[in-house]
């Protein structure tokens, strides 16, 4: 049941990373935070990978220890695969960041946000699953809580000093308030299913993320190693070249049809089972105009999303939450939610986004990597920072302008027929 007073500090609206991250540093911070999430846990999500510097949000929440003794399947690096199928050497992050966040895990999500969701519980956040939020509450311009219908009530008004949007890419005040801004250069789409039985590299590198390239480039696949002998495979590619004209709609056959086209993979899959549907995800990248505004704070997904390249989801999900948290418990600090105070977290986490963005590009505009690192020996560790999820360190700036003079080396060369 709702809270009797239908009175809050904090109304989350979504049980994921984001909203229970946030739910919890506010709670943590002192303050009445309550949580509604549409669906009932344990449910599917993907975005199964979390990169190194997950860790210290991680570790604050005070779930590092469930993490440690968890069954997920544990990540020490990351491998590459090009278009002929041939596999790089392993990028281990111990190598280049010796801590004990360097081994990462991959993990089932509906487990994840489960233990992420009971965690918030246990620091006194008021969670409600089934409880589907209508719409937000306003006073002028400041939104001042949400009308909720909780399975087997009536719809009611719960008020709150500030309303925190965690939904996902199905954000409703995003739409609503007409701030989503769709990324020109990443019209992207993705199928994926999980395969039992599949490849699995020896030793450390059997957690490995793997990143495949298909042939002539057209687009990749992600091969992240589960529990229970689950492999999670998906491919990327822009949306046209992946849904027009083809010969079917059918994701499955869709799917298979890249896979003929990836040597990388081919080998990878053969003789496994798949053990789940064949799903599809569309021209998901975007960002918010804005991250507040008088009374609400959008985070995690609800924010932005970028590309599944490089696993930043979980790991932007979790920045953006921890950063907004102390901003609410800031401005509730001094009764003042309003619009400055709420964003003062928003310049930080477009930085970091953008940085990440920037690589994501760069990938696939066709940039080589190697040459890049062969050609400016002194910057690897910075192209590391980004990997890791360090990206909120300035010099990791200085990668740019030596990457566009690559690109342009690259494209001169083309124009030259060289």
């Amino acid at each position: 049941m709702i809270q009797a007073e239908n009175q809050t500090d904090v109304v989350v609206i979504g049980g994921g990373p984001s909203g229970t991250a946030a739910a919890t540093i506010i709670a943590q911070r002192g303050y009445r935070v309550t949580l509604f999430e549409r669906d009932h846990f344990p449910r599917f999500h993907v975005g199964e990978s979390l990169i190194p510097y997950c860790y210290p949000t991680i570790k604050r929440l005070g779930l590092l220890d469930k993490m440690k003794t968890s069954h997920f399947t544990k990540k020490y690096g990351v491998q590459f695969i090009n278009e002929h199928g041939k596999l790089s050497e392993p990028f281990r992050f111990e190598q280049y960041d010796p801590h004990e966040r360097s081994q990462t895990w991959q993990v089932l999500r509906s487990e994840f946000d489960q233990l992420m969701l009971d965690n918030a519980r246990a620091h006194g956040v008021i969670a409600h699953e089934g409880a589907r939020v209508m719409d937000v509450e306003t006073e002028g311009d400041r939104v001042v809580g949400v009308k909720v219908k909780c399975e087997g009530e009536e719809t009611k008004t719960v008020r709150a000093s500030v309303v925190v949007d965690a939904s996902g890419q199905s954000s409703m005040m995003i739409d609503r308030m007409n701030l989503r801004q769709w990324d020109p250069d990443l019209k992207k789409a993705a199928i994926w299913s999980y395969f039992k039985g599949a490849k699995r590299e020896p030793g450390l590198d059997a957690g490995g993320t793997i990143v495949i390239q298909t042939q002539g480039k057209k687009g990749w696949f992600w091969y992240i190693p589960l529990h229970d002998g689950v492999v999670s495979v998906g491919v990327v590619a822009d949306f046209d070249y992946l849904f027009r004209n083809r010969d079917t709609k059918d994701p499955e056959a869709l799917f298979h049809q890249e896979v003929a086209r990836c040597p990388g993979v081919q080998p990878r899959i053969a003789g496994a089972e798949c053990c789940g549907e064949y799903r599809v995800l569309k021209e998901y990248s975007y960002k918010a105009s804005k991250a507040a505004g008088d009374g609400w704070v959008l985070v995690g997904d609800a924010f932005g999303f970028l590309d599944p390249l490089y696993s930043s989801g979980v790991l932007l999900a979790l920045t953006s939450a921890e950063m907004a948290g102390d901003a609410i418990a800031d401005a509730l600090d001094v009764n003042d939610p309003s619009e400055a105070r709420l964003r003062a977290w928003e310049p930080l986490h477009l930085k970091a986004m953008n940085r990440m963005r920037t690589l994501v590009r760069a990938f696939y505009d066709g940039l080589n990597f190697g040459q890049l690192v062969r050609e400016n020996p002194d910057k690897k560790h910075l192209i590391t920072d980004i990997l890791i999820g360090n990206l909120f360190k300035d010099e990791v700036d200085e990668l740019w302008p030596l990457i566009e003079e690559l690109r342009n080396e690259e494209m001169a060369s083309v124009m030259s027929g060289n």
